[in-house]
């Protein structure tokens, strides 16, 4: 038997010994190493002892998996992935250590900046997420245990840490120097979001967020920010009051807005209504105000018997999946992210806009949605057959059809029109996340795809030039993220 080189993993703090008795195997397609491993906790390998012969000789080589990403989520400069292992990667813009390396040197933009030569983010001793949520300069993991840390932008009070100071740019400020978010005594987190802000659902049925609060989109019944003084956070923090008996299942964060679906298939949103994207037939914000919310926030009319299971806000503008796989949108649509020529840049501001005189965006036939993410002015569904759609703005190839060209704001550019996203040949899509103007998926085989603006790396490919606005671009030509 010959033993070759101790190998580390070094963001899984695991060493492998690679021993066989023949020469050292090639990587195989499913991107598993045959090898016999033995593992030890710390930074240095086990000890060799040299004097005793092995006999182990008649075992099967041990075959060790790589790590595969399982959750994706964007934010509108820089992308983070979330592994089986437990570990977050994040690459794309860093100016202020929101992707979590403990510098300010952005990620993806250069050559070997990708692969084993990303950092994971230092969480700290033995920790380990469960999910990753990505906002504007900030990113959050929620841990195996139910703890919540963040990292990046502390504007605002977006790390929920008592003052408005950035995490992430010094490794001093990283793994265990990091606080967890005080959500309360014996608070257990076990769902994350973000956008502008932060929040968290506990397993006591409380969802409370943090962070800006210029229109009330913490739904708390006043303008004031939360998180960045002391004092603000743990029990001193309101959970938001979304109705008597209501049970939140779903949240979308847009740029100043939020929507949450409830158990009993409503939607209710609060904040900024500018454009009607409360769809409450108003521009009136909700939630800076005492007596907005609760049982005094209505739902949103999305028609007649119409029950909604999945929500998606942009910067101005929302949308509903609803029961059977349609999707309704409504508030600014400039850019046609309401997938409706609808001959108005709004809907949702004004009275008998919505229930069912708003419209269902046309998909194509027999076409329906399973989920639907937003990006600023862009939306996107992901299709019960693993297909993806998108629409609205195009200006850097976010919505991944190889031109800059906008659709959904003129007739004949939806339903069978509108073309299906190129992933490559027999790939489809799993997960699918967007923020600013890229795209994001995980598909069927354990790869990541980015495509839009790429000025800060976000898309991942050692470059900033866009993918998706020219021919060519897309499909088997697009390469997966390195990881």
């Amino acid at each position: 038997m010959k033993c070759w080189h101790w190998r580390q993993w070094s963001w899984l703090g695991v060493w492998l010994l690679a021993c066989s008795d023949t020469p050292t195997p090639a990587a195989r397609h499913d991107d598993t190493v045959p090898m016999r491993a033995t593992t030890r906790e710390g930074g240095q390998p086990p000890p060799i002892d040299r004097e005793t012969p092995s006999s182990d000789a008649g075992l099967e080589p041990v075959h060790v998996p790589m790590p595969k990403p399982t959750a994706i989520g964007a934010g509108p400069v820089h992308s983070c992935a979330l592994f089986d292992t437990g570990a977050i990667k994040c690459w794309g813009r860093n100016e202020l250590g929101e992707l979590g390396v403990g510098d300010t040197e952005a990620r993806g933009d250069d050559p070997d900046e990708l692969g084993d030569a990303l950092p994971a983010v230092n969480l700290g001793s033995g920790r380990r997420a469960t999910s990753v949520a990505v906002g504007s300069a900030m990113s959050c993991a929620l841990l195996v245990d139910g703890a919540v840390k963040c990292w990046g932008s502390g504007f605002l009070g977006a790390l929920g840490l008592g003052d408005d100071m950035h995490r992430g740019a010094s490794s001093s400020q990283l793994g265990d120097a990091l606080p967890e978010v005080d959500l309360g005594p014996g608070a257990i987190a076990v769902r994350l979001w973000q956008g502008f802000r932060t929040c968290a659902f506990l397993d006591n049925g409380a969802l409370k967020c943090w962070g800006g609060n210029q229109y009330g989109q913490l739904g708390l019944g006043d303008t004031l920010s939360r998180g960045d003084e002391p004092g603000e956070m743990g029990d001193a923090l309101p959970p938001i009051d979304l109705g008597t008996d209501r049970t939140l299942v779903d949240l979308a964060l847009g740029t100043s807005h939020g929507c949450a679906l409830l158990e009993n298939g409503t939607v209710k949103c609060w904040g900024n209504s500018f454009t009607g994207q409360l769809g409450l037939g108003d521009t009136d914000t909700r939630g800076d105000g005492p007596g907005e919310m609760g049982d005094a926030l209505p739902a949103v009319d999305l028609g007649a018997n119409a029950r909604a299971e999945g929500v998606a806000a942009g910067q101005r503008h929302s949308c509903a999946l609803l029961e059977g796989g349609a999707v309704k949108c409504w508030g600014l649509n400039g850019s046609g992210m309401l997938g409706v020529a609808a001959g108005a840049d709004r809907l949702g501001d004004e009275p008998g806009e919505m229930g069912d005189a708003l419209p269902v965006v046309d998909l194509g036939t027999d076409v329906r949605a399973m989920r639907i993410v937003a990006g600023t002015q862009h939306t996107c569904a992901l299709l019960e057959d693993g297909r993806v759609k998108c629409w609205g703005d195009n200006q850097h190839g976010q919505l991944g059809l190889g031109d800059t060209n906008v659709r959904g704001d003129e007739p004949g550019e939806m339903g069978d029109a509108l073309p299906i996203v190129d992933l490559g040949t027999g790939r489809t899509a799993l997960q699918l996340t967007t923020s600013g103007n890229h795209t994001c998926a995980l598909l069927d085989n354990d790869q990541v795809k980015c495509w839009g603006d790429n000025q800060y790396g976000q898309l991942g490919l050692g470059d900033t030039n866009a993918r998706g606005d020219q021919p060519g671009e897309m499909g088997d030509a697009l390469p997966a993220v390195n990881l």
